[in-house]
């Protein structure tokens, strides 16, 4: 199997670590881009249940479903590690399991470093490298991570 180096992305919040992990994890619905979805019906809300073993996934406002993966560890409000069950043909794929770890940094009572990986993009075969191109360009986890500082701060 190839190897594909992981995604990573960072950046500074102005909120605590408290706060940067609950609007992660109990408001994905607020921030995440309404473009980011497989859903044939416009995105009502993103949700991740607070557990591991809890789904991640997105509700039209038709009210179909779509999963996105599963919470493989929940550490509030430390970190927090996905699975991301997306395919390099931007499908479900419940066969595959690539891994988004999310760490929230506490640098002061009102600043958090946000450390973003998502790694084992190589389970994606001969669509990885594709795959790993798509999350890394300026619409990915970079663009997706500034919609969630904006809401951090508020």
């Amino acid at each position: 199997m190839i190897s594909i180096e992981p995604v990573r992305k960072q950046l500074r919040v102005q909120a605590s670590q408290s706060r940067a992990f609950l609007v992660f994890t109990e408001q994905m619905s607020r921030w995440w881009p309404a473009t980011h979805t497989l859903l044939k019906s416009p995105l009502k809300e993103c949700i991740i249940e607070p557990r591991v073993g809890g789904r991640w996934y997105a509700v039209g406002e038709d009210g179909s479903t779509c999963e996105t993966g599963y919470v493989i560890d929940w550490q509030p409000p430390q970190s927090l590690l996905l699975a991301w069950q997306i395919n390099g043909a931007w499908q479900y794929d419940p066969a595959l399991v690539t891994e988004v770890e999310i760490r929230f940094i506490a640098e002061s009572a009102t600043t958090t470093r946000i450390e973003l990986e998502h790694r084992h993009l190589e389970r994606m075969r001969d669509t990885a490298a594709a795959a790993r191109s798509a999350v890394d360009s300026p619409g990915g986890w970079g663009a997706i991570l500034e919609r969630f500082r904006t809401f951090a701060e508020k």
